[in-house]
């Protein structure tokens, strides 16, 4: 039997997006992938041969797909290879106005985008995702796919009172607070999250290690500058949080909020759903479709929404009870096989397109 033979780019894996949403994405999405060509009889006809940015790749390869896109790096080089792009979103182009770029970065972004109209097939993490970037690139809608991505099963809910506690004391956690799990880029929006719960008297807590990071003034780092310099009793950075640790630190929390202005998927919304969390989010983003009437919602631009919308979750317990279950029946929803699987089904599209 021919084999199909697929290259994927793994460079996430070995630079500086190990530790970040594209690096969990590659890693989790080639491990399932391998586990359905071997097991998975509709897929026995693939191969898979995992290469790097840097690498000199075969010209026997039938098909490459690169998970990952930066509007502002050169990330995708010039090939005769048919191949296909994961772009986990265009939010520094979608709200340019956060993310001044400057001359090169304009350049860069226009190499990058012409590049990427190559592309046989874009993967993307959610529809809102895939509706951003049609509307940016002009990219025809059909040839778009979402694949949505799922959480470590890592995240539970964790009852013994033992763990919880010694948690709890290692960060000097009060009994209730607001969590807060990830990258303060601007577009997560803290600084209004942050005063909705100095409104309501309940302490935020973020978990990440680049709220702790010493970083130059500049827009796209100002809300990290802002979120070190209004350190108190109602908001505390916790730094980086171990794999181990963070699972309890969800299942302490009250309340998991996600509060962005812009999110290609919103993995940490995920997370506190399967831990049992109650949570509250943007309303215009991606979050809402992941969430899918399991949160309460709010406009993130309105610090009295914010607030409104936790103050109610913090005092309506039938409400909290309901939307937890309603959360975690959604979470069970994702699961990176189903991932591979979307997946497989695109790179099928691939190899029948060759053949026509």
């Amino acid at each position: 039997m021919k084999k199909y033979k697929i290259a994927i780019d793994v460079s996430p894996l070995s630079d500086g997006n190990s530790i970040r949403g594209v690096g969990y994405y590659t890693k989790n999405l080639v491990d399932s992938l391998q586990k359905e060509i071997t097991s998975n009889p509709d897929y026995q006809d693939f191969s898979i041969e995992l290469v790097t940015h840097n690498s000199k790749l075969k010209t026997d390869f039938d098909l490459i797909h690169y998970p990952y896109f930066d509007p502002f790096f050169l990330t995708l080089p010039l090939t005769k290879t048919p191949f296909i792009v994961t772009v986990h979103d265009l939010i520094p182009i979608e709200y340019g106005k956060l993310f001044p770029i400057g001359i090169k970065g304009q350049i860069k972004w226009q190499i990058q985008k012409f590049k990427l109209n190559f592309s046989k097939y874009i993967l993307t993490p959610t529809h809102t995702a895939k509706y951003s970037i049609h509307n940016i690139l002009n990219y025809p809608k059909d040839r778009i796919f979402t694949t949505y991505e799922a959480a470590n099963p890592q995240f539970k809910k964790i009852t013994d009172p033992k763990l919880l506690n010694s948690v709890k004391n290692k960060y000097k956690l009060s009994d209730k607070f607001i969590l807060f799990v990830g990258d303060l880029n601007t577009n997560k929006n803290i600084p209004r999250l942050a005063q909705a719960c100095s409104k309501i008297n309940i302490p935020l807590i973020i978990a990440g290690s680049s709220a702790t990071k010493i970083v130059p003034n500049h827009p796209w780092t100002k809300d990290i500058n802002w979120v070190q310099a209004h350190q108190s009793k109602y908001l505390k950075s916790l730094g980086f949080v171990s794999d181990d640790d963070l699972p309890v630190l969800y299942n302490l929390a009250t309340i998991y909020c996600q509060p962005s202005i812009a999110e290609g998927f919103g993995l940490p919304l995920l997370e506190a759903m399967q831990c049992g969390i109650p949570t509250c989010f943007s309303k215009q983003t991606s979050l809402a479709e992941v969430s899918d009437y399991s949160g309460l919602s709010f406009d993130p631009y309105s610090v009295d929404d914010i607030a409104k919308k936790l103050n109610i979750l913090l005092t309506d317990k039938n409400l909290r009870q309901d939307l937890i279950k309603k959360g975690y029946a959604r979470a069970k929803t994702f699961s990176w096989k189903l991932c591979a699987l979307n997946t497989l089904a695109v790179y099928r599209l691939c190899q029948l397109d060759g053949k026509k």
